[in-house]
């Protein structure tokens, strides 16, 4: 017994030394940078914690001048950020889809009280309600249109992508967001400013249908060209990402997949951009002169939060803020300026950590910028993993027959193993890992090792099945099993 410690202590500091390889990495803002040193600074000052940043592009607009600067890296790998560096956008898009509002009335092209119905006449909506909905509504967030349009893989589908880090809204293509607005219902809300991808999605494509063309194009030709926005466009699915393009994660430091749907663009979902292009974005639209420029004047919603085409407009004590932000599974991205400083900035961040608060920061708002209130229930979870996954393997290894300790057998301890693993992956690939010591999932993996070589040279001692009725236990082993495997080929396989 005492060999056996010996070498299920031995084996389990191997094991935590070779985790440590592979563990957790939170993101944390290095100290490179690029551009202008002076912007770089003000980051830097307004920045009170950089763990769950990794990398940020900022420009700012003040009295028409630009400045841009870069922070961080754009990967893992090193490479630093700067002007060019492109990021997801994320819903940024839905202010140059509100532009694209503005700009096709003021052609005549469309008028925002164009109805789906006129829009889309061979379309039947199950709800007459949705077709009534108007251009103007889908800009302004009143359509009472649903946040999303359903997934294809349902919300199961939704959470394991997230789990995963792929993509939650693969396969929602223009014919997929089109058929579920058919099948869609108004809801109650209609009228109230409620915040709705699904809503600006159907928006872009509206447009372009009335424009002859698809979303991209339309864009392209009306407000990205005329701009010289030429970093700026749609990645679709299975097109390669633009060269030099940031690598997005997690602030946790898990990786995330870009997100494609075709159908959902002109929400923000596959678009990428830098912050020179939107620099020149915003120079255009706080002086007037940008296509559409017009869809930043407020039009719905309460006096201290007013929304216009896309644009919002928000109330902060003396300061009000015209802005937007963006997220998606890697990246955070904020847009604002104030009219009465005439000052812009442009945030870009490559993990989930919202830059918003940074942003206002540097519009003189003073908010924390420390980063999101601790998640104690994922933290909860993760503790629960990490115990599960090293410390429960040890615990069934040495079982002696006690209440609490029961004695083990073969099957247990094939459940045992499986249930270890499933736990180690999943606290890995999801767990709260900028509030949880990275250093603990080595310690417990060290742990699962032990109790593997403590399982091992018990084995041939013990029964299949030594408790119990053996159906049951034979059941439940399969439905564990099962559920073990599956996490275990979904996460780490699959991802």
């Amino acid at each position: 017994m005492r060999r056996s410690l010996v070498a299920a202590v031995l084996a389990g500091l191997l094991g935590a030394g070779a985790a440590t390889l592979v563990g957790p990495s939170p993101a944390r803002l290095t100290t490179d940078r690029s551009g202008d040193a002076g912007t770089a600074a003000q980051v830097r000052d307004a920045l009170d914690d950089p763990a769950g940043y990794r990398g940020l592009a900022v420009a700012t607009v003040e009295d028409g001048r630009v400045r841009v600067a870069g922070l961080g890296a754009r990967s893992t790998a090193g490479a630093d950020v700067d002007g060019t560096t492109r990021f997801e956008s994320g819903s940024l898009t839905k202010v140059m889809t509100g532009m694209l509002l503005a700009e096709l009335a003021a052609d005549g092209v469309v008028t925002p009280d164009d109805t789906l119905r006129q829009v889309f006449p061979g379309r039947t909506f199950e709800d007459p309600a949705v077709g009534d909905i108007t251009l103007a509504e889908l800009a302004g967030h009143t359509s009472g249109l649903p946040r999303l349009a359903p997934a294809p893989g349902g919300p199961f589908g939704t959470f394991l992508a997230a789990v995963r880090g792929t993509d939650p809204y693969a396969g929602q293509d223009a014919a997929h967001v089109l058929d579920a607005l058919g099948g869609t219902r108004v809801r109650d809300h209609r009228g109230e400013v409620t915040y709705s991808n699904f809503g600006l999605a159907v928006l872009g494509l509206a447009l372009a249908e009335r424009a002859g063309t698809g979303y991209p194009e339309l864009l392209r030709e009306r407000l990205l060209d005329p701009l010289g926005m030429t970093a700026t466009g749609f990645v679709g699915p299975g097109d390669p990402l633009p060269a030099g393009a940031a690598t997005g994660g997690t602030a946790a430091g898990r990786p995330m997949q870009p997100w494609r749907a075709g159908g959902l663009v002109a929400a923000g979902i596959g678009m990428w951009t830098t912050a020179d292009d939107l620099a020149r974005l915003l120079a255009a639209t706080m002086a007037g002169t940008a296509p559409g420029a017009d869809a930043t004047t407020p039009r719905y919603g309460p006096d201290d939060d007013r929304i216009g085409y896309g644009w919002f407009t928000t109330r902060y004590d003396d300061h009000e803020i015209v802005w937007h932000n963006g997220a998606t599974g890697g990246f955070s991205t904020y847009v604002g300026f104030e009219r009465a400083t005439n000052r812009g900035v442009v945030l870009l961040g490559n993990t989930d950590r919202g830059v918003e608060p940074l942003g206002l920061r540097l519009l003189g708002v003073d908010r924390p910028t420390d980063g999101p209130d601790p998640n104690w229930l994922l933290i909860a979870v993760t503790v629960v993993l990490l115990v599960g996954g090293g410390v429960g393997l040890v615990v069934a290894a040495t079982g002696t027959g006690s209440t609490w300790r029961p004695q083990p057998d073969r099957l247990g301890l094939a459940g045992g193993v499986l249930s270890a693993a499933a736990s180690l992956v999943l606290a890995h690939r999801a767990g709260a890992w900028l509030d949880v010591p990275a250093v603990l999932w080595p310690v417990a993996a060290g742990l699962a090792v032990a109790g593997l070589v403590l399982a091992a040279v018990r084995w041939p001692s013990l029964p299949v099945i030594g408790r119990g009725t053996r159906w049951v236990r034979w059941t439940g082993a399969a439905i564990g099993a099962a559920v073990s495997l599956g996490l275990i080929l979904a996460v780490a396989v699959l991802s």
